[in-house]
């Protein structure tokens, strides 16, 4: 079907398989992301919640580096370090909470980098098709007009070959939002984590202070 087809059938073609490809990588990509963050994670918490003290959380921490929920501890103990080694006290719960929001918004933001070109993969490969479709059963109306025959034999190749643009949009955009909504749920699973943690983390905070 596509021994004959144009220039532009090709070049329709290969713009799909871009957005297949790069989709494709990316959604194994976060995959693999997303289930190291959440593995590295719970084990970051179940140590956090055995420590009795802040000092030997940042000890542990560094047997999870990795974790993003590390990241959003060191943000909130700079923090609340500054002010326990300043006052020996609690100044200001408000700008460790501060902290802490600012690194969680920074996490979520890092793993949701790239996947509005899933969303943009699964909205526009269809059209791209649909596009490449409706230009090749033009031209295949156009050669049997020529022809002067009126049988399928004649206008089928042409429809078929022009079918396949639309197929091939569809092969792209389906799986682009499969992973949208699948990565879309996650990253609000982990939010919910963050939040919890930075809970946690404050209670803590509160606990060493001898609040």
């Amino acid at each position: 079907m596509l021994g004959h087809g144009t220039p532009f059938t090709y070049a329709v073609l290969a713009i799909l398989a871009v957005f297949s490809i790069f989709s494709i990588a990316i959604a194994l990509s976060k995959r693999s992301a997303f289930s190291a963050a959440r593995t590295a994670d719970a084990r970051f918490v179940r140590a956090f919640r055995k420590a009795n003290s802040l000092e030997t959380v940042v000890a542990a921490a560094e047997n999870f580096r990795p974790a993003p929920l590390v990241r959003i501890f060191d943000a909130g103990y700079l923090e609340a370090s500054r002010q326990l080694t300043s006052h020996r006290r609690l100044t200001n719960k408000e700008a460790i909470s501060r902290s802490l929001q600012i690194a969680i918004s920074e996490q979520l933001s890092r793993f949701e980098h790239n996947l509005n070109w899933l969303a943009t993969t699964a909205s526009v490969s269809p059209f791209i098709g649909l596009f490449g479709t409706v230009l090749g059963i033009i031209r295949a109306f156009g050669q049997l007009g020529s022809a002067g025959s009126t049988s399928l034999s004649s206008v089928g190749p042409g429809i078929s070959e022009a079918l396949i643009a639309t197929a091939v949009g569809l092969v792209a955009a389906i799986p682009a939002a499969i992973f949208y909504n699948l990565f879309g749920r996650q990253l609000k699973e982990m939010g919910d984590r963050f939040d919890n943690f930075a809970l946690e983390f404050m209670n803590m905070v509160e606990r060493s202070a001898g609040e």
